[in-house]
């Protein structure tokens, strides 16, 4: 997928470096999503806003993040990053947000404050440095079978919004995320615009729906059983085990344990996990590979098992795979 070309380089954004210097005001924004002050945008009145579907934004938690990102293995997603202690970093939200509530559920949006919550700030520091070069607020990521792709940094208008939307959508379909949120009835002909899922892979999607990982995987193993050439429900599963491997996992504490043994092939795995987990599938790749290359015996084995089902989880089609393949057969023979 192109990355969408920032719009006005980082317009509007805030640094969070210091963040301890930054101050959650219960009241910087009203509810509903409106900039402090009530105010609207510029240029907002010069075209219909139309009504937010209840359920198409979702504000996560610590506690709520991990479920959020299983939605987008069959929905596409756009993650919004801002600051309760800037509460002008909330206006790409409501910009954000009536963009996606003209794509009729195709696109879920989840926003993380990561002033309000600062476990949520320790999480996505890394991808904002990694993506953006500093970690600034407010960022946009689209959200593709939970992994992020950078789309910008700062404040966009709608314009620039619904261009970043359209190549998101046109990535998701060429990854089969057909998916929509729910949001009542389709508007007419919608229906024959989205493939038809199988009953198992509807139930495989309602459970990841409502959190229920094992539910999940069940019936994607049951899919699997009954169609062994069943490629998307064996994406779903592989992708489905990650979620729970990392559930919970401490990203930190993960990182540690790996860098203090280099040769421990299970904290090796635990954070590539992590590492597909956030977008970095170049650096899980290669931490499994030279481990590969490096031991013998049951942990040669153990890291080349670990890689391969990290090859499920991104696709076989995915270039990052291929090149992940050959570096694979390289370190074996």
């Amino acid at each position: 997928m192109t990355q969408t070309p920032e719009p006005a380089g980082t317009r509007g954004a805030v640094d969070l470096s210091a963040v301890s210097q930054l101050t959650t005001p219960g009241a910087a924004t009203g509810g509903g999503g409106v900039p402090a002050g009530g105010g609207r945008p510029p240029g907002a009145d010069a075209a219909p806003v139309p009504a937010v579907p209840e359920g198409l934004v979702v504000e996560v938690t610590p506690a709520t993040l991990q479920q959020a990102l299983t939605r987008t293995v069959q929905v596409a997603g756009l993650l919004v990053l801002w600051s309760s202690g800037h509460p002008q970093t909330r206006q790409l939200v409501d910009t954000v947000a009536r963009v996606a509530a003209r794509q009729e559920g195709r696109v879920l949006v989840l926003t993380a404050d990561l002033t309000g919550e600062p476990e949520l700030l320790q999480a996505f520091q890394p991808l904002l440095v990694q993506a953006f070069g500093q970690p600034t607020v407010p960022a946009t990521f689209g959200l593709l079978q939970g992994q992020p792709v950078p789309l910008f940094p700062g404040v966009a208008d709608e314009r620039q919004v619904a261009e970043a939307v359209d190549q998101l959508l046109q990535a998701a379909v060429q990854n089969g995320i057909t998916g929509r949120v729910d949001l009542g009835p389709l508007p007419e002909g919608a229906e024959a615009e989205e493939e038809a899922l199988s009953p198992l892979h509807e139930a495989a999607y309602e459970a990841i729906e409502r959190g229920d990982l094992p539910a999940a995987a069940t019936a994607y193993e049951q899919a699997l059983a009954a169609d062994p050439k069943d490629e998307d429900a064996r994406l779903g599963l592989a992708q489905v085990r990650l979620m729970e491997r990392t559930a919970g996992v401490d990203l930190q504490a993960a990182r540690a344990a790996a860098a203090a043994d280099p040769s421990d092939v299970a904290a090796a795995c635990v954070v590539a996990d992590l590492d597909v987990l956030g977008g970095h599938v170049e650096d899980a790749f290669t931490r499994l590979v030279d481990l590969v290359r490096t031991s013998a015996g049951e942990e040669r084995e153990q890291a080349r098992t670990h890689l391969l089902g990290l090859f499920d989880v991104v696709g076989a089609q995915d270039e990052r795979v291929r090149k992940g393949r050959t570096a694979l057969m390289s370190a074996l023979f």
